[in-house]
């Protein structure tokens, strides 16, 4: 999902309509030489190689296709709309900047502005544009210059295929591919000027030719096939430049700001209405990834200019203080529901300081100063007079803006100190204890180097790494060129977590919005139901999960000839629970580390560096899930008796033992779940129950002797990082993975995800569906979806749910979301809906409603990106069905889950050990017994599927029945979520309200 910041949305509008006028432009003047009308051909530009043109040069070209083109396609006239509008929308902004207060640098930006409107306006008009439409754009984003992405794709690049039929209209050459890489198109470029220079062949004086030096080899010209479309630009001089600059630092912050005002109204969900912490942290991650790779590609074409302070400068034309009512926050009504027309009824000044990050920033510049000064950790005597007495009981709602923004600084720099210690303890502490000589500002502290094998932290490790590397370097070291936009966003964030939960938030409308702070509200809390450090709730702890399941696999480690495997569960799972214990929501330095500073928060609970850190809380929380998510994914690749207990059951079920399906199973086995790890087809079978097991095995077993060898070299390249060790890819069979995992894997970048792990039935599949290329069928005639993978899969489904028959699929309901307007219904018809949700499981709103055919909604506007804000919305509802709803992957206890199914197989081998069953006696005790457990196990599985003997069927259908295992007595938390949309108090339905606003209004930063 493509960032919708405005500047790269006009970066790309620019380029594609450069990428069709060189292209068309290049067809005209080769046609023209080849067949030359009256007139000189030798007036003509020479064709363009690099994509690169100036102002003039678009004007010129536009002029000549405007000659020789009967009409342009309206596709292109609407890019021009964007790319006016946006130029337009820009220069009124620094208008007003100047008229607030005079500035050189702008009004040469303004200047610029105005040149490069005109020049646009000049070649829209040329071909045939609308002026009057053209001026009245406000943004890259108006409705009216909305332009089909494969309606752009096909037009595009049809100029690149041979010569262009100047007799037709355009709107005919979108026959072509814009994928088709093998197109020929001999393009160069250079100036007219440049060409009389160039000596033609065959010229020149005979007599000098034997002098000339030998030939250098033969340089290749340039192909502008070999230019990539982002390389399509109009060139500019310095104040152009500076121009674009503006543009692109003024839409980061805005986008910044946007940002952080959506994840403050996630983080007052997880204070007041109890939404679990793990998908704010997931949230968190997906908006501070946005973050930084909008400031990436921005950047690219500003080197050396990237860093929040150069950003901040220029923002602020290098005076902060003065900066202030330069930028103001209009709110607009519309009477009619036509924002055509639209009356202001509030204009407010925007807090610079504080919608800008500069608070923020200059904590985080002040911190690193000051640790440096003496790299104790400990604060200086000045800065203590500053953060000594932070009290985290103030009361808010009393205090002054000013005293609340000193309240947040001194809880910024006092955490920041326990950040760093914590992060740096194993150096300082080699350095020390050991008498080792680290040298602090040459240590590698980033989560690829050396140290990150010790555990420190969970959730926060890249920002840890890089806070650390600025402290630690020799005092004096100016490192602000370092700190990047995305670095203080993510700080704004942690800080924002907190406050949010004090009932403190910040509006760029209302200013300060203060509220009394959330009843009884614990960061930890979702950590404590995770890890149950007490064992209050038994069967939903971790800790207690794994502590039984290792005194299991000690057990098999001396009953089985082959122990090392279970050995090595065995390590794997004592290694993940210490680091649990001692790094996750609470830390050894709360009890004190030798030589390393007591925590800044001592006066007040020693582990504040978790419990005033709803932030860290959150993101620690996610991983922690991804590493039990994992874990359990290992353990089960390697525990066939998960395996074996699933497919008895199903049997059980099918052949009437069991009246009822037991929970615990009926879940697991379903599609939602882990059909497709636990049977070939991923359908349960109704028949042949031994055979479909034997199938099964093979399947592992054909599995592992074809990766053995890929295994082995993945594992040695990914020994530095447990997530990779247990990565899902390495998996034999189950390699299914959570949306947590899915996420963290592609850097929680939603367009990084693959097809093959895009969950079939969800927003992000909606998305994607919707930005998949429509094709011609050539056998049919109709326009279809390209086949890609996510097609493939979805029709796969469709055939599975619909079983052959005629009715409404899935992949009809996502494609009618590009052919509808916002808000689009999606109906799933009723065997679809079956067979994606678990038994007994129901959705509800903008979840699927099972049963009756349910519905989701996205918002979704003509083939558009959604806006970041609405995808990190869609994102959240994605992440609560993940960790706590209708889908919860990530919330089921699996080291508990294990350790109950391993324990039914003992009592199904304990009590037909006691009755002397046949089966038992044949697979265990007979003469041609089997050497390992597992093997003795697979024969009386396999046994008892064949339906050999009713009595040993009968006794392991009481065992499963008493007492019943149930799904939900396996989950971390006290319940799901019937509803995504969160219940909320009549306070908070107050409070939202306010913060709405009146209806039909809607807010513009100038």
């Amino acid at each position: 999902m493509a960032s919708r910041n405005a500047y790269l949305e006009y970066k790309r509008d620019t380029s594609r309509i450069i990428y069709w006028v060189v292209g068309t432009s290049n067809a005209i003047i080769r046609k023209l030489r080849v067949q030359p009308s009256t007139g000189d051909t030798d007036a003509l530009p020479d064709l363009n190689s690099t994509g690169a043109i100036t102002s003039a040069g678009l004007v010129a070209l536009s002029k000549l296709i405007s000659r020789h083109l009967p009409t342009t396609p309206p596709a292109i006239l609407r890019l021009f709309q964007s790319v006016i509008g946006a130029r337009t929308q820009a220069h009124t902004v620094f208008q007003q900047i100047v008229a607030n207060r005079p500035d050189p640098d702008v009004e040469k930006s303004n200047a610029s502005h105005k040149n490069f409107i005109d020049a646009l306006t000049a070649a829209f008009n040329a071909l045939g544009g609308n002026p009057t439409v053209a001026a009245g754009a406000k943004s890259a984003s108006d409705a009216n210059s909305v332009v089909s992405k494969d309606e752009l794709d096909e037009l595009l690049l049809a100029n690149r295929f041979g010569a262009l039929d100047l007799e037709t209209s355009s709107a005919n050459q979108d026959d072509h591919n814009l994928d088709d890489d093998d197109d020929e198109e001999p393009n160069a470029t250079t100036s007219k000027a440049q060409r009389r220079k160039q000596p033609k062949p065959g010229k020149g004086k005979k007599g000098k030719r034997s002098k000339k030096p030998k030939k250098a080899p033969a340089v290749e010209s340039p192909r502008l096939e070999d230019v990539p479309l982002e390389s399509y630009r109009i060139i500019q001089d310095t104040d152009g430049i500076m121009t674009d600059y503006l543009m692109a630092v003024y839409d980061l912050l805005r986008q910044m700001a946007e940002l952080r005002g959506t994840l403050q109204t996630v983080w007052r969900e997880v204070a007041y209405d109890g939404l679990n912490s793990a998908v704010a942290g997931a949230v968190c991650h997906v908006a501070h990834g946005i973050i930084q790779r909008t400031a990436s590609a921005m950047f690219v074409d500003f080197p050396g200019h990237d860093s929040f302070e150069t950003v901040m400068n220029t923002i602020t034309r290098g005076d902060i203080e003065k900066s202030q009512g330069m930028f103001s926050l209009s709110l607009f009504r519309s009477e009619s529901g036509d924002y055509s027309q639209v009356n202001e009824v509030k204009k407010t000044a925007i807090d610079v300081k504080e919608q800008f990050f500069i608070h923020a920033y200059q904590d985080l510049v002040d911190f690193v100063e000051d640790f440096q000064k003496t790299r104790s950790g400990k604060p200086t005597k000045r800065m203590l007079e500053q953060i000594n007495n932070w009290d985290p009981t103030l009361n808010l709602q009393r205090a002054t803006n000013e005293q609340r923004i000193q309240w947040r600084r001194s809880y910024i720099i006092n955490w920041l100190y326990d950040l760093v210690n914590v992060f740096s303890s194993i150096v300082v502490q080699r350095n020390t204890m050991k008498g080792e000589r680290h040298v602090l500002e040459n240590v590698d502290w980033s989560t690829t180097g050396p140290w990150n094998q010790h555990r420190r932290l969970f959730g926060l490790n890249e920002f840890a790494g890089f806070v650390t590397s600025l402290a630690m370097q020799k005092p004096g070291i100016d490192v602000r060129k370092r700190i990047l936009p995305h670095h203080v966003f993510q700080l704004q964030g942690i800080a924002d977590s907190l406050t949010a939960s004090r009932g403190w938030t910040v509006s760029a409308l209302r200013g300060h919005v203060i509220d009394p702070p959330a009843r009884g509200f614990r960061p930890r809390r979702d950590v404590d139901l995770f890890l149950d450090r007490e064992n209050k709730e038994q069967f939903h702890s971790f800790l207690q999960g794994a502590d039984v399941l290792q005194q299991l696999l000690d057990r098999y480690a001396t009953e089985t000839l082959r122990p090392s495997t279970y050995k090595q569960m065995n390590v794997m799972i004592e290694g993940i629970q210490f680091d649990f214990i001692n790094w996750l929501g609470e830390s050894k330095y709360m009890h004190g580390l030798n030589t390393i500073p007591p925590s800044r928060f001592s006066k007040t609970n020693s582990n504040g560096l978790w419990e005033y850190s709803p932030y860290l809380c959150a993101v620690g929380l996610v991983e922690g899930l991804q590493l039990a998510y994992s874990l359990g994914m290992w353990l089960w690749d390697k525990l066939p008796e998960i395996t074996y207990i699933i497919h008895l059951h199903n049997m059980l079920l099918q052949k009437g033992f069991i009246k009822t399906p037991i929970g615990l199973f009926n879940t697991l086995e379903n599609p939602n779940f882990f059909a497709d790890c636990f049977y070939t087809n991923g359908e349960p079978p109704t028949s042949d129950f031994a055979q479909a097991l034997l199938q099964q095995t093979s399947r592992a077993a054909q599995m592992a002797a074809s990766r053995k060898q890929a295994g082995r070299e993945v594992a040695k390249s990914s020994s530095s990082s447990i997530h990779d060790l247990l990565g899902a890819d390495l998996n034999l069979v189950f390699n299914v993975k959570s949306l947590l995992v899915t996420f963290q894997t592609a850097g929680w970048d939603p367009d990084r995800i693959p097809d093959a792990d895009v969950p079939l039935v969800s927003g992000i599949a909606g998305l994607r569906i919707s930005r998949t290329k429509r094709i011609t069928n050539p056998n049919t005639g109709k326009a279809e979806l390209e086949n890609t993978e996510l097609v493939r899969r979805i029709k796969e489904l469709d055939n599975k749910a619909n079983d052959g028959h005629s009715g409404g699929s899935l992949l009809d309901a996502f494609a009618s979301t590009f052919q509808s307007g916002p808000s689009v219904s999606i109906h799933l018809p009723e065997s679809l809906s079956e067979r994606i949700l678990p038994p007994g499981y129901t959705a509800v709103g903008s979840r699927l409603d099972g049963g009756a055919g349910g519905q989701r909604q996205w918002g979704h506007a003509g083939g558009k990106e959604v806006d970041d804000a609405s995808l990190l919305q869609m994102l959240k509802m994605e992440f609560m069905r993940d960790v706590c709803g209708s889908s919860p992957l990530s919330s089921f206890n699996y080291v508990w889950g294990t350790a109950r199914i391993l324990m039914i197989f003992m009592q199904i081998e304990d009590t037909l050990r006691e009755k002397r069953n046949p089966l038992y006696l044949e697979a265990y005790e007979s003469p041609r017994t089997f050497r390992s457990l597992i093997e003795k196990r697979l024969a009386l599985t396999t046994m008892a599927l064949e339906g050999r003997n009713d009595e040993c069927l009968r006794e392991i259908a009481r065992i499963f029945e008493n007492p019943r295992a149930g799904f939900m007595n396996h989950i971390y938390w006290d319940d799901l979520v019937d509803d995504l949309e969160l219940p909320k108090t009549t306070e908070r339905e107050e409070q939202e309200r306010m913060l709405r606003g009146p209806p039909d209004q809607m807010c513009s930063m100038m």
